[in-house]
């Protein structure tokens, strides 16, 4: 260290023009030569910018009385011991109820036949006013099964809500209260939103209401697994019970998402939490309004996602798109030309990553409307044309595959099938797999499958297999298999 710089106040400005700490003042800023540092090799240290928190206290102040509390009464069946419990005001989750149900059991020996009865329950969330006639969004696991709503606002006055609808497959609810000239939230754009923003929650967790908590976007279009037509917002703000349907908002007090789900092995935050972007709920909570329900497109096929091995066996460049392993007969898909095999890549322009994806692109589309679909085929990319239908007629599926798939040779014993297996499969063509070992068992193919293609190509004889695996210039070859009803493709490496 240089000798020279003893003082403190030599050290703080050379901490200063370093960029460690902050310059404060006019006259902090100074060069490091300036103080005294080697000159050799040295050049002039910019100041640091100043970094500026957002000011939450005014977003909180100004935003906040748009926030409200929704408490919800209704009923649930449960068996004589839960009912007992739940009247008991005993959390089945609370060690007490297992000696309560032991103790039930007394009256009610083993052996006999538990009576159904409706228990009532209660529960608590948050929405936000988006209009000043009343009309609040929530979440529609906040008022599922409610007999009864409240909404209360930051000036201690309660309302009898009406649900005017609820969508599952976005978690998105509407409720009504007879008020008038209400305060509302501004609403922001998804799209402008990025990771590594700062963001704000208002919501009531654990029945704590207008409980503010910050943090910033962690990432976005985030797909979870429940078959949800939403790409969430994931952030690190602190979310629990209680805080559901409550607002996320940006620095601007501008809505960007609706707080909905943790990702927990507590039951409490944990660092991961996910919002349903605004765009998604202002486009159900206009349907809601308009018709009392919202409704979605569907393909009618079934997908899973690309991994790598996936990609070297379909000679992607890259693993990302949706692998359509199977399709609904006389669905949008079938009537589009789509394949087991394709590789869905973008819908209308956009661009499908993961599987995931597909069902939320698909989903914040209408029934009926037309769809250009790029796909992966044979090693070439393709165009068609979709008219999708409606998803209240049958939901979309995404397949799950085993994605651990070991090395060698393939290691399937396969024999033709015949007449009567084609009939109760309901396939053309295939071949019985009679024994997995090495590689195709460590994948999680299993004896009794039926293989139906390999790489995309239809298998029709056991020498074709051994011709296109052979062939394959890759590390991994992709199976078609049937089990039952279902259709998925494995990924086995065989080098």
């Amino acid at each position: 260290m240089n000798s020279r710089l003893t003082s403190p106040r030599a050290l703080v400005i050379a901490l200063a023009s370093a960029g460690v700490i902050g310059a404060v003042g006019a006259g902090a800023y100074t060069s490091a030569r300036a103080v005294g540092t080697p000159t050799t090799n040295a050049t002039a240290v910019a100041p640091a910018a100043m970094v500026t928190l957002p000011d939450f206290s005014t977003i909180t102040s100004r935003d906040g009385p748009a926030v409200v509390n929704i408490s919800v009464t209704g009923t649930m069946k449960a068996s004589d011991d839960e009912a007992a419990a739940e009247i008991q005001g005993i959390d089945p989750d609370d060690p007490m109820f297992q000696f309560f149900r032991r103790f039930q059991g007394q009256i009610n020996p083993r052996g006999q036949q538990q009576q159904q009865r409706e228990v009532p329950v209660r529960a608590q969330g948050s929405g936000f006013i988006v209009d000043p006639s009343g009309i609040i969004i929530t979440n529609a696991h906040v008022v599922k099964d409610a007999k009864e709503v409240t909404v209360k606002l930051t000036d201690r006055r309660e309302f009898r809500a009406k649900v005017l609808g609820a969508d599952a497959k976005t978690d998105i609810a509407v409720l009504k209260i007879d008020a008038k000239n209400l305060p509302v939230l501004a609403l922001g754009n998804t799209k402008d939103l990025k990771v590594g923003e700062w963001v704000l929650a208002i919501g009531s967790p654990f029945g704590f209401e207008n409980t503010v908590t910050a943090g910033v976007v962690s990432a976005k279009g985030r797909s979870l697994p429940d078959d949800s037509y939403v790409p969430f917002i994931q952030t690190d703000v602190a979310v629990n019970p209680g805080n559901s349907g409550g607002p996320l908002l940006n620095t601007r007090g501008e809505v960007v998402g609706i707080n909905s789900q943790i990702y927990s092995r507590s039951g409490g935050y944990q660092g991961v939490s996910f919002a349903i972007p605004i765009d998604v709920a202002i486009q159900v909570k206009d349907q809601i309004v308009a018709t009392g329900k919202a409704t979605h497109g569907r393909l009618g096929v079934a997908v899973q996602e690309v991994n790598q091995a996936f990609a070297d066996s379909f000679k992607l460049d890259k693993p990302e798109g949706a692998l359509v392993s199977n399709i609904e007969k006389g669905g949008p898909g079938d009537k589009a030309g789509l394949k087991a095999g394709d590789v869905i890549r973008k819908v209308d322009g956009q661009a499908i990553v993961s599987s995931g994806d597909l069902p939320a692109v698909i989903g914040q589309q209408a029934p009926g409307k037309k769809v250009t679909l790029e796909v992966w085929r044979q090693g070439e990319r393709q165009e068609l044309q979709a008219k999708l239908g409606d998803a209240s007629e049958k939901p979309a599926k995404v397949a799950k595959a085993d994605a651990d798939v070991g090395q060698g040779k393939l290691g399937l014993a396969l024999r033709p099938l015949q007449p009567q297996e084609k009939r109760e499969a309901a396939v053309e063509n295939g071949l019985l797999i009679e024994d997995a070992a090495g590689p195709s068992a460590q994948a999680g193919v299993q004896a009794g499958d039926v293989l139906l293609a390999i790489n995309g190509t239809p298998a029709q004889s056991v020498e074709q297999v051994r011709e296109v695996v052979a062939k394959a210039s890759n590390k991994s070859v992709a199976l078609l298999i049937q089990r039952g009803e279902d259709k998925i493709f494995v990924p086995v490496r065989i080098g």
